[in-house]
C-alpha cells in the first residue's frame, strides 16, 4: 500500500473519529430533523416535499469522495428500483467546498460546490434530487453522518428505521455479498421491523466549515516546496516522451511572452497538487531563451509550480516541434497526456479546458475514481 494512500486513511479515520461527539449520529427512532435545501434543479426541498412516499432514503454523499464515486450507478439502481414502489430516494452533499484541500481531489475531476455538483449529476444522469447542504450544514449536522456515503431511511411516519452503509463491497466490480439499504427496505415495504437497524460507514469524512484550517495549513505547505527550472536538450525531451515511469506523465509546453500560456499555467499546478499522490506527474517545458532563465524561474516561483520545470536549450525551435509531436503546427502553448511507454493519449495547441483535462487524468485506467 502506497504512503499516500495510507496518510489519507489515516487523516480520514482520525477526522471522523474527532467529529463523532461533535455531530453525532441521528439514533434509531428518532422523527426526521426537518430540512430547507436547494436542489440542483433549482428548487427548494423540504420534508414535505416527500410526504407521498412510504419510504424516504436521504444519502449523505459528495463528487469528491472515491467511495461516493463508487456507489454513484448503484444509487441510481436503487432509485430506479423502488421509486416505483413509493420509495422516494434523495442524495444530499453535506461538504463544505471551502474545507477541502487539492490532495484530497486526486480520485476526482470536480469538487463539492453547489456548481460543480450539477456537474456531476449531467455526467452521470443522476434520477434523485441532489440537494445541497455545503453553506451552512444546518441538515448534516443535525442527522450526523459519519462519512460519504451515509443512509438514513425512514418509515411513513418519518421514524428513523436504519442508518449506516449502502452495502458491503466498495468496488463496483465485484458483488456485494450484504445488501444492507435493500433488505431494510425491502422490510419496511412488507411493514416488518428492519432486522439489521445501524451498520458502520465507509468513506469520506464530512468536510465540516469548522476544520478549514487545514486549508491555510496547506497554503503554507505549498508555498514552502521548492521551485527549479533545468536546462534539457532534444535527447532529454526525448526521455520524456519515452515516459520509462510507471506514471501518466502530463506536459505543458509553454513560456513567458505568451499570453493563454500564462493565463492557463495556474491550472496545471491545481492539477499537480491533485493527482501527485496518485500515478501521476506533471512537467513543463519553458520556450523562453536560454538568457531568459530567471524571468522564468520567477514565474514558476510566483506560481508555486514545484513540479519538474525544464527549459529547452537549443535555438532550433522547430526540432522541438518535430520530436514532440509531428502533428503540432508550433503555436503555443502545446498540452499532452503521455503513458507508460510513449503513446500519447491527448495533444492540444492552444489553450485547454481544464474540466476535460481532469476528467481524461482521472478516468485514464492509470488513475481512476475508486481505490
Amino acid at each position: 500500500m502506497r504512503l499516500s494512500f495510507f496518510l489519507f486513511l489515516l487523516f480520514t479515520f482520525t477526522n471522523q473519529y474527532l467529529l463523532a461527539e461533535e455531530h453525532p449520529t441521528l439514533p434509531i427512532g428518532s422523527k426526521a430533523p426537518t430540512f430547507s435545501l436547494k436542489g440542483i434543479d433549482g428548487k427548494t426541498y423540504t420534508l414535505a416535499s416527500f410526504g407521498k412516499s412510504k419510504i424516504l432514503v436521504i444519502i449523505f454523499t459528495c463528487n469528491h469522495c472515491p467511495t461516493a464515486q463508487a456507489y454513484e450507478d448503484r444509487i441510481i439502481q436503487l432509485t430506479r428500483d423502488y421509486a416505483p414502489r413509493g420509495v422516494a430516494v434523495v442524495a444530499v452533499s453535506p461538504n463544505d467546498p471551502e474545507s477541502i484541500r487539492l490532495d484530497e481531489l486526486g480520485y476526482t475531476d470536480l469538487g463539492d460546490s453547489f456548481a460543480e455538483m450539477k456537474q456531476r449529476a449531467k455526467q452521470k444522469k443522476f434520477n434523485f434530487p441532489y440537494l445541497y447542504d455545503g453553506d451552512k450544514q444546518t441538515m448534516s449536522k443535525a442527522y450526523g453522518p459519519v462519512a460519504t456515503p451515509h443512509v438514513f431511511i425512514f418509515d411513513k411516519e418519518r421514524k428513523l428505521r436504519y442508518q449506516g452503509r449502502i452495502d458491503d463491497v466498495e468496488k463496483p466490480s465485484r458483488t456485494p455479498n450484504v445488501h444492507d439499504t435493500r433488505n431494510a427496505i425491502e422490510e419496511l415495504l412488507q411493514v416488518k421491523e428492519v432486522t439489521v437497524k445501524t451498520t458502520k460507514v465507509f468513506g469520506c469524512s464530512i468536510k465540516w466549515a469548522e476544520k478549514s484550517n487545514w486549508i491555510e495549513k496547506a497554503k503554507k505547505d505549498w508555498a514552502a516546496e521548492p521551485v527549479t527550472l533545468e536546462l534539457i536538450d532534444e535527447a532529454g525531451i526525448n526521455e520524456l516522451l519515452k515516459n520509462n515511469t510507471d506514471k501518466l506523465r502530463l506536459i505543458n509546453i509553454w513560456a513567458t511572452w505568451c499570453g493563454p500560456c500564462v493565463v492557463e499555467f495556474p491550472a496545471f499546478v491545481e492539477m499537480n497538487r491533485m493527482y501527485r499522490g496518485r500515478d501521476f506527474e506533471f512537467v513543463s517545458i519553458c520556450l523562453d531563451d536560454t538568457s531568459k532563465f530567471k524571468k522564468a524561474l520567477n514565474f514558476l516561483q510566483s506560481k508555486q509550480a514545484s513540479n519538474k520545470n525544464y527549459l529547452f536549450n537549443m535555438d532550433d525551435k522547430y526540432k522541438l516541434i518535430e520530436t514532440v509531436d509531428p502533428k503540432w503546427q508550433g503555436a503555443l502553448p502545446y498540452t499532452l497526456i503521455v503513458e507508460p511507454g510513449g503513446k500519447i493519449a491527448y495533444g492540444k495547441q492552444n489553450i485547454i479546458d481544464p474540466v476535460k483535462i481532469k476528467q481524461l487524468i482521472v478516468e485514464h485506467p492509470l488513475i481512476g475514481r475508486y481505490y
